[in-house]
């Protein structure tokens, strides 16, 4: 249950508003979450959930109609729209009624005895039977079928909107039959929006400030010397000039902090609040939030050696087909490397030495060719003080001590999570700064100098950065929390609200809304700041499809407009994608075509395949855990779940196989291949259980391939639970060889989780984002995996703690350090095959449908077993243009069966085809007992073993 807090920004000397004593409203909302997706993080909330509304009325019934006004508490809803300056929907019939906008200045709105008062304008509305025009029902696609009302067309709506505002059904006879507050968005981009400059801007021996804030009635600045205490040195009022408010002041502002004073009509509490902010462009902070840091991120003492020329020194990046993705927490990176100063444990400092454990294992791992490095968010998140000396921690050698199946661990741990140094951070405050608690000081200009050195030693070593940016949703709203900063400037703007007008929930929190025009700009205004002044290279999109389509396109098209003459960057080398899921208030374009697997296609953005992880690991993360699929046993190793009759079993093997196929020919809609049942299909016509299609993909592009990721457990931890008890570690050791296998020879992007290739366990825990250090070690000495540190946290995993604790407490789950060193090898190996021929990495859907072929298709294939070839050409001989000047054909074996396979390809017949030499060099005996004899074309692959064949020049 949210309850709303009092203000928490500090400001001595200031004007306050006290928050009133308040009743409180209860409204039940239902979460719908896509099955792809995960509750991971960031607040615990249960189903329904409540959400308390600030109310100065006494309600007592809700409803959406009805034929009289006893329902005190309608002016808490806000079922009406205001879409256009002439034009209000709402889904009521006035009949024999009449109709009226209603409008008070100080929030004197008040409903008794079927009676509303308190207006200080009251203008009569007409139906306008022509309805809404197309733009209208185009942005808000939910209310099409909503009544049109008209407004006269001299209304001085501009000063209206600073009101709190009400429509109004009155009976013949006066009294008050219905009414609703109004949704204001749809007026407000018509009349206001807005593209000059926001933020502080620095000019000469000036400072400006512009804040967007169309409805609010009065704005100061309080400007302050230092991040923390002290009365404000100036209170300076803002000038208004068409809904932007701005001030200038001397340049000895520079390198002092600031808060907004926003003076505003706010829906949640029906009152005039006065409203304390940080500005939603700011580019400094102090700890915590608390102000606005006045940083020019031009100054040359922000910048490190060498900064302004990063553009020309960046790692190249010819096609994006050659991009492969690393993703990293950044304090999962050095906060258990003893090889780093504990000062730099955890924060941008340690990814700049050059020889620590850490970042030898990332030259390991861009030497291979891995080519960008995902970074978990790094914008200024809560659930993390930034003030480093509060944080609590529990002393590990105490863990240390205890059993491994004990959940004694994971009750040490939650007792101090929300107060240790740990989160995910999917927790957005403000977007356009780096986090404080990362940087060795969060006052001042450190995280801006030290985020920039990350990203410059980074790219010294190989690897471009990707940001992990979380615009779908934010932290806080209302007046009152301390998290909330948009809300406050603008109520009611920037969250998207359901037809009652209760902020959306469905991402767990309060959903923005990219639909409205300054919500789409802000998201790409912080896109290229990012780009700009930081010189990253990519964008992931946290629950993309909570976006809208045209959004991203626009994101994508002004990041590739920036150019390395111009603005320093080269945009077009800049890749972005995100998670496609289609759920919520957003599923099925219901609030305007959105960025969901299907609608990107033809875009070049791309979206996480989700269909190649759960065919390869089997069911999905919110299926029965022991469910298997193609790599973890389903079939050829049972191990005790109960998938049905063998023939079932055998059913669902082929068709994760098909899958599986589909997804290593880069997820493409148009892909033609052999299915299980023999039939020449296109990976669209490939279907999932629901019907839905596998294939969404126009481009290999748009395709990201993984098999695991920061949510639900990670890739060793799901073979360990899925694999039957009673092989040796050994033997799960090359199950996550194989599912790794998969992702880095496939077509399209491979994605890897930090720690993949180090058999990386979260001790089985499936949503490890407030967890901590503890269940989130990662190892670079490679000494332990982190197998075996207690049951992980009870509120996301005791319903499966009868299944881990069998696991934990059997020391022979437990990987040894050669296990560890011998799949290091084995996923460096990947990465040099990837790399050794383009064939791996084509770059177009025409490219992938003439050359890749799958072979042991249909009804009689032999169970557990891929095969793929990729054909090049030789120019001047076939149709096939030549691209490697190595190997004129490749053939990828895939072996997922415990036993070895022999079987027989005629189409593969008479080729030279070789063991790959990276395999014949790798120190993996078991590989280089794969054969292939080129008379007959008969394949022999050892079990749980990728094998690849090339034939050379």
């Amino acid at each position: 249950m949210l309850r709303l807090a009092s203000c928490s920004l500090p400001l001595p000397s200031s004007p306050t508003t006290l928050l009133p004593s308040f009743s409180f409203v209860h409204l039940p909302i239902t979460s719908i979450v896509h099955p792809s997706l995960r509750f991971r993080r960031r607040r615990r909330f249960s189903s329904p959930l409540s959400l308390s509304i600030c109310c100065s009325l006494s309600p007592s019934s809700t409803s959406s109609s009805g034929s009289t006004c006893q329902m005190e508490d309608s002016l808490l809803y806000s079922r009406a729209y205001w879409v256009g300056k002439s034009l209000i929907a709402w889904n009521e019939d006035f009949g024999d009624g009449f109709c009226y906008l209603l409008a008070s200045r100080d929030a004197s709105l008040s409903i008794a005895n079927n009676e509303i008062k308190g207006e200080d304008v009251k203008i009569k509305l007409e139906e306008d039977r022509a309805g809404f025009p197309t733009h209208v029902v185009e942005k808000f696609p939910h209310i099409r079928d909503y009544k049109a009302f008209k407004l006269p067309t001299s209304l001085d709506v501009k000063h209206l909107l600073k009101c709190q505002l009400a429509v109004v059904i009155y009976d013949p006879d006066g009294k008050c039959r219905n009414c609703t507050g109004l949704q204001l968005p749809g007026v407000i981009d018509e009349l206001f929006s807005y593209n000059g400059p926001l933020g502080a801007v620095f000019s000469g021996d000036a400072v400006s400030l512009q804040l967007w804030a169309p409805t609010a009635q009065a704005i100061n600045a309080y400007i302050y010397r230092g991040p923390t205490g002290e009365n404000p040195i100036e209170i300076v009022q803002l000038e208004e000039d068409n809904g932007v408010w701005k001030t200038k002041g001397p340049k000895s502002w520079e390198g002092c902090y600031y808060v907004y004073e926003v003076n505003v009509y706010h829906p949640s509490t029906l009152r005039v609040e006065k409203c304390y902010a940080n500005d939603p462009y700011a580019r400094g902070l102090s700890a915590d939030a608390r102000r606005t840091f006045l940083i020019n991120l031009d100054s040359d003492e922000l910048k490190p050696e060498g900064w302004d020329d990063l553009a020309n020194k960046k790692p190249v990046i010819r096609s994006f087909s050659d991009i492969s993705i690393y993703e990293m927490h950044v304090r999962d990176f050095s906060a258990n490397d003893f090889s780093v100063k504990p000062e730099l444990r955890g924060g941008y400092l340690a990814f700049t030495l050059q020889d620590s454990a850490g970042v030898l294992h990332l030259k390991k791992l861009s030497s291979a060719g891995i080519t960008h490095l995902h970074l978990l968010p790094t914008f200024q998140f809560a659930g993390v003080d930034d003030q480093k000396e509060n944080w609590r921690f529990v002393d590990f050698s105490i863990l240390e001590g205890l059993p491994p199946d004990s959940d004694q661990q994971q009750t040490l741990i939650t007792a101090i999570q929300d107060y240790d140094g740990y989160n995910w951070g999917y927790n957005p405050v403000l977007f356009g700064v780096p986090k404080g608690s990362y940087a060795s000081n969060p006052n001042g200009r450190y995280r801006i100098v030290e985020f920039r050195k990350m990203v410059q030693a980074l790219n010294h070593i190989g690897l471009r950065v990707v940001l992990d940016v979380v615009y779908n949703h934010l932290q806080g709203r209302g007046p009152f929390d301390e998290h909330s900063v948009l809300d406050k400037i603008v109520p009611g703007y920037y969250l998207r609200r359901d037809v009652n007008g209760v902020v959306e929930q469905s991402t767990c929190m309060n959903n923005t809304a990219s639909e409205h025009f300054m919500v789409d700009r802000l998201i790409i205004d912080d896109l290229i700041h990012w780009a700009v002044n930081y010189k990253v290279d990519g964008f992931r999109f946290d629950l993309m499809g909570h976006i809208m389509k045209s959004t991203m396109i626009r994101a994508k098209n002004a990041l590739h407009c920036l150019t390395k003459e111009k603005d320093g960057t080269d945009g077009s080398t800049i890749y972005i994608y995100g998670e496609g899921w289609d759920f919520g208030e957003v599923a099925k374009n219901g609030r305007g075509v959105n960025a969901s697997q299907f609608n990107l296609s033809g875009t070049g953005i791309g979206s996480f395949n989700d269909r190649i992880r759960d065919a390869v690991l089997g069911g999905s993360p919110f299926g029965h855990p022991l469910q298997q699929g193609f790599a973890t046993g389903l079939l050829l190793q049972p191990n005790g779940h109960d998938h049905g009759t063998e023939a079932n079993a055998d059913l669902m093997l082929g068709v994760s196989r098909d899958h599986i196929q589909v997804g290593m020919a880069a997820n493409l809609r148009d892909f033609v291949l052999t299915n299980s049942d023999g039939k020449e299909v296109k990976g669209s016509e490939v279907l999932l259980h629901d019907g839905t299609p596998v294939a969404y993909a126009s481009a290999p592009t748009e395709t990201i391939n993984y098999v695991s990721a920061h949510d639900n457990e990670t890739l060793f931890d799901n073979v360990s639970l899925k694999a039957p008890m009673s092989i040796p570690v050994t033997e799960r050791c090359r199950i996550n060889q194989l599912a790794t296998s998969i992702i880095a020879l496939s077509q399209g992007i491979p994605f890897f989780h930090s720690g993949d290739e180090i058999l990386r366990s979260k001790s089985l825990d499936r949503d490890s984002y407030n967890s901590g250090d503890w269940f989130n070690r990662l190892d670079f000495s490679y000494n332990s995996n982190n197998w075996g540190v207690g049951l992980p946290p009870r509120e996301k995993n005791e319903k499966n703690w009868p299944l881990m604790k069998p696991r934990l407490g059997d020391p022979s789950f437990k990987p040894q350090k050669s296990d560890i060193l011998a799949t290091l090898e084995n996923f460096l190996n990947l990465l040099r095959i990837r790399y050794s021929s383009p064939l791996f990495r084509l770059r177009t859907a025409n490219d992938i449908q003439e050359r890749v072929r799958f072979h042991n298709t249909g009804p009689s294939w032999v169970r557990g077993v891929i095969a793929m070839s990729i054909e090049d050409g030789q120019d001047g001989v076939s149709g096939l243009s030549q691209l490697d000047p190595m190997y004129s054909y490749i053939v990828v074996v895939v072996n997922a069966s415990p036993d070895e396979v022999s079987f027989v390809s005629h189409s593969l017949q008479s080729r030279n085809l070789q063991l790959h030499p990276v395999q014949v060099a790798s120190s993996d005996e078991v590989v280089k007992r794969s054969k292939c004899e080129a008379s007959s074309g008969c394949f022999v692959v050892p079990g749980r073993t990728t094998s690849v064949f090339v034939e050379p020049r």
